[in-house]
């Protein structure tokens, strides 16, 4: 996910994830991982204050740095 630097301090990242999460409980996934590049600190910031915990790697995605799963 990715919100436009204008449109960033507005909350619509932390909504955004909170939807993709309902989403994802609603469908029976019982956990969310994600990852992301180490220079995107806000995204860190974020997932960590919304639950997020930082794991061993699970993909071989190239510009991935971070990786995260939160239980559902």
């Amino acid at each position: 996910m990715w919100v436009a630097r204008r449109a960033r301090g507005r909350g619509l990242g932390r909504r955004l994830l909170g939807e993709l999460e309902d989403h994802a409980r609603e469908r029976g996934a019982v956990a969310v991982r994600l990852d992301t590049n180490r220079t995107l600190t806000e995204a860190i910031a974020l997932y960590r204050s919304a639950g997020y915990v930082e794991v061993e790697p699970f993909n071989d995605d190239p510009y991935a740095e971070a990786w995260f799963e939160k239980p559902l």
